[in-house]
C-alpha cells in the first residue's frame, strides 16, 4: 500500500530529506506534489537509514517546501511499459513518449535495474553483426553478444558514426528470417544533436526498427543515470523474450559518469579519482555485463558504448575503467579526422577480442582473418617507415619502405576512409584489403597462408 507523508526535513539542491519513513527502499520511485497542489514531481530513494529516507527529485526541488509537500512512496523503483510496439517510438530519458503518439500499451513493466546476466547462463558469441564499415569489420569486428565501446573525443564525428551504424546494421548475408532491430540512447545531447538521431533514422527508413532514448542537456541530471538501464531493460525484453537480435547503442556514457560525478558529490560522499565516486567501476559493470545471449533463448543483446574522453586522454577513469570491462575498443583519431578522413578510426589501437571466433569460414569469408593480420602488421610497419621518413627524408629510403609510405596513404583513405552513407559488404571489405596487399610484394606478407595467396594475391580478377 502506498503511504503519503506531509512535509520535508531538508531540501539541498535537487535532494529532499524526509523524516518519519517506514518501509522505505532504496531506488523506490517517489511521488511529489508541491506546495500549490498542482505541480508533481518523480523522485528516486538514493539513502535510507533508520527512519529517514534522501530522496532524488528528477525535475529540481524548485516550488517545493518544507511543510507542505506531499510525498508518496510507491512502493516499487523505476519501472518501464514493455511491449514490440517501442520500436519506431521515441521516449524521453525516463521512459515517457514525446512524439505524440500516446502512451504505450504495455504487455507488462519492469524495474529497470535489471541483473547483470549470470555467467553460467551465457552462451559463446559467435555469429558477426555488418556494420557495412570496412574499418570495423574488416579488423575490429562486431560480434552478437558483444560489449564493444567507441572511444572519442570532443569535436570527432561519433555522432556521425553512431548514426551510420544504426542506418547500416544488419546481421550480415547468412541471418535467414531472424529479427533485428536496434535500441538507441542518448545522455545528456543537445538539442540539435537529437535533432541529428531523429531526422537521420527518419530519412533513411530505418525509423521502424529502431525505439529511441533521448535525453537532452537540459533534462534532469539524475534522468542520465536511468536512461541507459531503461533502454537496456527494453532491449532485454526483445532479446530474451521477443527472440530477437538487439544492437544498443549508449552515448554518450561520459555524460552518464558526470552526472554520477555530480549526484554522488550532493550526497556528501568522498570522492575518489577524479571527483568521480568510488563505485563507478561497479556503476559501469552493471550496465556493460547486460549485453550477451543466454543458453536456450534465441535472442541476443549486443552493446556499442560510446565515450568522449576527456583531453583525448585514454588513461582517464571512464574509458580506463571501461576498456577493464568491456571485449575491446575502437579509437578515433584526432589527426586522421584533421586530414578529413572519415570515419577516423585509429587501427592500431583498436581491436575486438571476441573477433576471432566470429569470422573465417561459416561466418564471413575463409581468409578474413589472415587479411585482417597482414593489414595490421602492414600499417603497424608504415608508421616505421614515416618515423624513417622524417628523420632521413623520403628520397633516401629503400623502394620498400616507398611502397609501404604508399600503401599507408591508400589505406587511410580507401580502407579507414569511406562515405557517410556508404555501405560496404564484407566482401567489398575484403577486396579493397587485397587491392591494397597487392600494393606490397609478395614477399612482404607473411601472415598470410601460402594457399591463400595463391588464391587471391596472384589471380585478383577470377576469385574477387
Amino acid at each position: 500500500m502506498a503511504i503519503e507523508y506531509l512535509g520535508l526535513s531538508q531540501i539541498n539542491g535537487s535532494l529532499i530529506a524526509l523524516e518519519g519513513v517506514q518501509d522505505a527502499a532504496y531506488d523506490e520511485i517517489v511521488e511529489i506534489t508541491a506546495d500549490n497542489g498542482k505541480e508533481k514531481k518523480l523522485g528516486r530513494i538514493v539513502e535510507c537509514y533508520a527512519d529517514k529516507a534522501v530522496i532524488q527529485v528528477f525535475e529540481g526541488s524548485e516550488n517545493l517546501s518544507l511543510t507542505n509537500t506531499h510525498t508518496k512512496l510507491t512502493g516499487h523503483p523505476m519501472e518501464v511499459a514493455l511491449s514490440p510496439d517501442v520500436l519506431g517510438r521515441t521516449f524521453n530519458g525516463i521512459g515517457e513518449p514525446t512524439d505524440g503518439l500516446g502512451p504505450i500499451k504495455a504487455e507488462l513493466k519492469r524495474d529497470v535495474n535489471g541483473q547483470p546476466l549470470n555467467p553460467v547462463s551465457r552462451e559463446y558469441p559467435r555469429d558477426y553483426i555488418r556494420t557495412g564499415i570496412s574499418a570495423i569489420d574488416g579488423l575490429t569486428t562486431l560480434i552478437r553478444g558483444q560489449k564493444l565501446p567507441i572511444f572519442s573525443g570532443n569535436g570527432l564525428p561519433h555522432d556521425q558514426l553512431a548514426a551510420q551504424i544504426v542506418k547500416q546494421a544488419s546481421l550480415g548475408d547468412n541471418a535467414g528470417d531472424e529479427k533485428f532491430a536496434i535500441v538507441f540512447a542518448a545522455m545528456g545531447v543537445k538539442y540539435d544533436v537529437a535533432e541529428f538521431f531523429r531526422r537521420t533514422f527518419e530519412e533513411s527508413g530505418v525509423s521502424d526498427h529502431v525505439a529511441m532514448y533521448l535525453n537532452l542537456a537540459n533534462d534532469p541530471v539524475v534522468e542520465r543515470l536511468i536512461t541507459p538501464k531503461l533502454a537496456l531493460t527494453v532491449a532485454e525484453y526483445l532479446a530474451f523474450e521477443k527472440g530477437m537480435h538487439i544492437l544498443v547503442i549508449l552515448t554518450d556514457m561520459t555524460s552518464f559518469a558526470e552526472a554520477m560525478r555530480e549526484v554522488s558529490s550532493s550526497k556528501g560522499e568522498i570522492p575518489s579519482r577524479k571527483g568521480y565516486p568510488g563505485y563507478l567501476y561497479s556503476e559501469l559493470a552493471t550496465i556493460y555485463e547486460r549485453a550477451g545471449i543466454v543458453k536456450g533463448r534465441s535472442g541476443s543483446v549486443t552493446q556499442i558504448p560510446i565515450l568522449t574522453m576527456p583531453n583525448d586522454d585514454i588513461t582517464h577513469p571512464i574509458p580506463d575503467l571501461t576498456g577493464y570491462i568491456t571485449e575491446g575498443q575502437i579509437v578515433l583519431d584526432r589527426q586522421l579526422h584533421g586530414q578529413n578522413i572519415y570515419p577516423p578510426i585509429s587501427v592500431l589501437p583498436s581491436l575486438s577480442r571476441l573477433m576471432k571466433d566470429g569470422i573465417g569460414e561459416g561466418f564471413t569469408r575463409a581468409d578474413h582473418q589472415a587479411v585482417a593480420n597482414q593489414l595490421f602488421s602492414a600499417y603497424a610497419k608504415v608508421g616505421d617507415a614515416r618515423n624513417l621518413a622524417s628523420v632521413i627524408g623520403e628520397d633516401e629510403l629503400s623502394s620498400t619502405d616507398k611502397k609501404y609510405l604508399e600503401f599507408g596513404k591508400a589505406f587511410e583513405s580507401r580502407f579507414v576512409g569511406q562515405g557517410e552513407n556508404e555501405n560496404r559488404t564484407i566482401i567489398d571489405t575484403l577486396t579493397i584489403g587485397w587491392e591494397l596487399l597487392r600494393m606490397l610484394p609478395r614477399e612482404e606478407l607473411d601472415r598470410i597462408d601460402t594457399k591463400i595467396l595463391d588464391q587471391y594475391y596472384d589471380a585478383p580478377s577470377s576469385k574477387n
